[in-house]
């Protein structure tokens, strides 16, 4: 009679009891528990410990161990690490001539500014996990939620100003106020996270009107030229002026009191002589007449003299010889 493969099997299956499988199950939970007991921390990370799913504390960098089969969970969150988020492109390839991607992302750097002009402004948020627990717990998605909360930031700050600060003088200015304002809402929406910096990678204005921008921006920089050179001649000019007047108007009061102290001395002497004269006629006539005369006569080149009962002249005297 040929035997079942079933009578085979059955002297095995006799050996199998009901302790030898506790004992099994013991073995293979005890391996188990082994394995799941021990967890390490990396350097720049802290562990959010959950036991039942609850939150009940954190643990430093280092070998740990926890309540093992999945009674307690430990989930590394990288705290030390900073992390960036990227609008208006992506980098592609980073080193010394960093790639990046620009195209497809016009709907996130593309703003209005306040004077209804448009720029096309690209920055850079970086940040790092202050707080595990209001990071993984808080919130459904902290990363979208930094996101979100940031082009809005930006664009209520570049609304408040001009096209011409956001593509010039006023782009710290505007960094350091949204990083303030995005940190506040941060803040606020439990995220957990903390800013590390804030900054605008590229200011343009729109590809479309960039050419006629740049006209203008040309057309500004000629009229600052010529007004600062007008206001070169003017301050060159205007002192100039200033002191050629004043030169003229000391040296006329100069003149006028020359004028008038010689005046007055002419006046004096007319005077004195006057009152000579009413003392001593003859003698003052003749004294003047020979004053004149001393006056006069170097002065003449050629000298005839009449005589008064003669009707011919008398040669010419070659006095000036």
């Amino acid at each position: 009679m040929q035997q079942q493969p079933w009578d085979e099997v059955l002297p095995y299956l006799r050996l199998i009891t009901p302790k030898r499988i506790l004992i099994v199950i013991l073995i293979v939970l005890a391996i188990t528990a082994l394995a799941t007991i021990f967890y390490t921390v990396e350097a720049d990370e802290v562990a959010v410990i959950l036991r039942f799913g609850q939150y009940i504390g954190q643990t430093e960098p280092g070998l740990h161990f926890k309540l093992p089969l999945g009674i307690d969970r430990a989930i590394p969150v990288p705290v030390r690490k900073v992390f960036k988020e990227e609008f208006g492109f992506r980098t592609l390839q980073a080193g010394v001539r960093t790639q990046y991607e620009r195209r497809g992302y016009a709907d996130e750097s593309l703003l209005l500014t306040g004077d209804l002009n448009i720029a096309d402004v690209e920055w850079v948020v970086q940040y790092r996990i202050g707080d595990p627990s209001k990071f993984l717990f808080e919130i459904y998605d902290a990363t979208r939620a930094l996101r979100d909360l940031s082009e809005a930031v930006m664009r209520i700050v570049v609304g408040d100003r001009t096209v011409t600060e956001v593509l010039t003088v006023g782009r710290i200015e505007i960094a350091t106020d949204v990083k303030e304002r995005l940190q506040n809402l941060l803040d606020r929406y439990n995220t957990g996270l903390l800013l590390v910096n804030v900054t605008l990678q590229d200011v343009n204005p729109p590809e479309s009107v960039k050419p006629s921008f740049n006209a203008v921006n040309e057309a500004k920089q000629e009229k600052e030229r010529l007004i600062n050179e007008a206001l070169r001649d003017y301050n060159e000019s205007v002192p100039k002026a200033d002191g050629i007047a004043q030169q003229q108007i000391s040296e006329a009061e100069g003149y006028a009191l020359t004028r008038v102290n010689e005046a007055k001395g002419d006046a004096d002497r007319f005077s004195s002589i006057r009152q000579e004269y009413q003392n001593a006629k003859e003698v003052t006539r003749r004294r003047l007449y020979l004053e004149t005369m001393s006056v006069v006569l170097p002065e003449v080149k050629e000298i005839y003299i009449i005589d008064g009962q003669s009707n011919m002249p008398i040669p010419i005297l070659q006095l000036g010889k």
